[in-house]
């Protein structure tokens, strides 16, 4: 067989990529054959390469691998909805909680504006007070100066005016009597105003405490909110590096199946697909065994008779398989084996398919077929009680087991 340059360049391309993401073990079935028949054939005329030979096995590992590796993906997929939900979820949190430190801080500036203003009025009562003491006093010492100045005593005994006794005593009295009055307002004032400014405070202090909490907690959140973020952002690491993986897998199995049906053809013919044994033979259908080669009671016409093949039972409109690769030289109806086809397969072998459901004989007499082609389905017809394959097989026209004969070829017949 002969391997285009263009799937060289693609199977090329996958080693490197298998080199690339560290998965050389998986892929390292066929990789040797691979590369000494990808290279080219020094004494070839042409620039065609030697036969790539692929069995089903290598075919079925990618494919597994393949399927493994699908399967983690899904499985990533579906835990990434948690983790997003679990982000989301903290996202809103540190949301809520950042509001929460911001409503503390706003409490805590108008608090502390109030006391702000609060102590102002203190700082003007208190100075109030102060002037007005300072006055008072001031106009107590005029008043009951005794040397050098103005004597009470002395100038109320030694008037001899009564009316000006009378009126100096009452200027006397209200000066007293007002100085007493604005130090007390200055006084109550100040007292007021202390009151509000410690309870001021205290709130203050204990708003304080409401913020260091709400801080604590908003810092409690970012540290929540970045561990989902960050266990989000790695699994969304690892299904992209298991997506590519799966790329890489997928494009190995392509080229390994392709490969696989290049040999086939090669060998026996361009129809051969499927799994097909060393020796070039496949299982003709899948389904389970019922009624084998040899003696058997007629279940429709009762009584001993040589039962000519082995029955696989399987649903009507099953695949038929071509069992090798031959020539179609019968196709049509047959007694009571109903619809049929029969293959010469060389060397004396001939193949037989009977039973096949009405319209589903997909091949014509001359035709040429390779093992595991598809060229009938399964049907009821003739002197069948119930969809199945009869196959049969004929060396040098004598019939013989067909169970042991393909068993002889690495087949087991059915599923």
């Amino acid at each position: 067989m002969t391997v285009g340059w263009g799937r060289a360049v693609a199977r090329t391309r996958v080693i490197a990529a298998v080199v690339a993401l560290g998965l050389a073990p998986v892929l390292a079935l066929a990789v040797a054959p691979a590369d000494a028949a990808d290279s080219v054939d020094s004494s070839a005329s042409s620039t065609t390469l030697r036969t790539i030979d692929v069995t089903w096995d290598q075919v079925a590992q990618a494919q597994a691998d393949v399927n493994a590796t699908a399967k983690l993906v899904t499985s990533i997929k579906s835990q990434l909805a948690g983790l997003q939900a679990a982000v989301d979820s903290t996202q809103a949190d540190i949301t809520a909680k950042g509001d929460a430190y911001a409503r503390a801080q706003d409490a805590l500036d108008g608090q502390q504006y109030k006391v702000g203003r609060l102590q102002a009025q203190v700082d003007l009562a208190q100075s109030k007070a102060a002037v007005a003491k300072k006055t008072s006093n001031q106009l107590l010492a005029a008043i009951g100066k005794t040397g050098g100045g103005f004597d009470v005593t002395t100038t109320l005994l030694s008037s001899s005016d009564p009316g000006v006794l009378l009126s100096q005593l009452s200027t006397y009295g209200q000066v007293t009597s007002r100085a007493k009055e604005i130090i007390a307002q200055a006084l109550a004032a100040q007292n007021a105003v202390q009151a509000i400014t410690d309870q001021a405070n205290a709130a203050k202090a204990i708003l304080a405490t409401y913020k260091d909490t709400a801080a604590a907690a908003f810092q409690l959140a970012q540290v929540a909110a970045q561990a989902a973020q960050t266990a989000l952002a790695a699994q969304q690491a690892a299904q992209a590096q298991l997506e590519a993986k799966l790329s890489v897998l997928t494009e190995h199995r392509n080229a390994t199946l392709a490969d696989y049906n290049a040999s086939l053809a090669a060998k026996w013919g361009p129809g051969a697909a499927g799994i097909v044994s060393a020796s070039g033979w496949a299982n003709p259908a899948n389904g389970h065994l019922n009624d084998g080669y040899g003696m058997r009671w007629d279940p429709i016409n009762p009584g001993w008779r040589m039962h000519s093949g082995q029955d696989i039972g399987a649903p009507c409109t099953t695949p038929i398989y071509a069992a090798h690769a031959g020539t179609v030289t019968y196709a049509g109806r047959n007694g009571t084996l109903g619809n049929y086809v029969q293959l010469d397969n060389g060397a004396q072998i001939t193949t037989g398919y009977g039973h096949i459901v009405d319209g589903g004989i997909l091949v014509s007499m001359g035709q040429q077929v390779g093992p595991g082609q598809q060229i009938a389905r399964v049907g009821t017809t003739g002197a069948s009680t119930g969809c199945h394959l009869h196959y049969l097989v004929r060396i040098n026209g004598a019939l013989t087991d067909p169970l042991a004969f393909m068993r002889d070829r690495g087949v087991t017949l059915g599923s």
